[in-house]
């Protein structure tokens, strides 16, 4: 299966207190955060799909490591949040279907086993684990079809977390990159896809991965736990 793939890994990630960008943080099994996603992308679709990754904050440490990617610069990565840094991404990246995720996720290999089905059919999802809502988390809801209805922190209600790993299809992709634009530099794609559900009738799915690992790497204790999988 050729996929083309993009990892948002712009930001500074100061609450994890390094100097290197978050997706370049060891893990326990000796690879960054970005290598264990490459590895994944590679074991799940094969060496010939597209990864390209969107940087900004010390750019050059990363294409150093992975000089083999494909990259789009954000030079507005201290200003702006993942819905702008995406938006570029997908201006960068054709008219196919596209899976992204976040720098920071520490993932499960078998969770890009379990996407294939949704990718050949060209649906939409966002990846979700229903065995805990925090509140600092995005949240979601689902309406009556079985389809994503709300995705947000401030979700009231909320049935699961987005764990940061989601697939745009191509029908799909022009109102969700219309969206993007118009969503704050601050707002998170999540954003983007909430509005294009809401105004474009976006039928999204939750994916659900609650029984395998998935760990989003903000603090120094979410890389403990991280390190408890590899």
């Amino acid at each position: 299966m050729t996929l083309q793939t993009v990892i948002l890994a712009a930001g500074m990630g100061s609450r994890l207190g390094r100097s290197l960008p978050k997706p370049l943080t060891e893990l326990s099994d000796g690879r960054s955060i970005m290598r264990q996603q490459h590895d994944n992308i590679r074991a799940a679709f094969g060496d010939d799909a597209g990864i390209t990754a969107v940087v900004g904050y010390r750019a050059e440490t990363i294409i150093e490591a992975f000089p083999h990617a494909d990259y789009v610069h954000n030079e507005r990565y201290d200003q702006t949040n993942t819905s702008k840094s995406l938006l570029r991404a997908l201006q960068a990246t054709g008219r196919g279907g596209v899976l992204w995720m976040n720098g920071d996720v520490v993932f499960d290999p078998r969770v890009l086993g379990r996407a294939i089905d949704y990718i050949e059919r060209d649906q939409s999802f966002v990846t979700v684990n229903t065995a805990k809502v925090s509140d600092e988390e995005v949240k979601y809801t689902v309406g009556a079809e079985g389809y994503i209805k709300e995705l947000s922190k401030t979700v009231v209600g909320g049935i699961g977390e987005a764990v940061g790993i989601n697939y745009i299809s191509r029908r799909d992709r022009r109102a969700f990159m219309t969206q993007l634009g118009r969503v704050d530099d601050q707002d998170y794609f999540e954003r983007g896809l909430e509005l294009a559900i809401i105004e474009n009738g976006l039928l999204l799915e939750p994916l659900d991965i609650s029984d395998l690992y998935a760990v989003e790497v903000d603090f120094a204790e979410d890389l403990v736990r991280a390190n408890q999988f590899i």
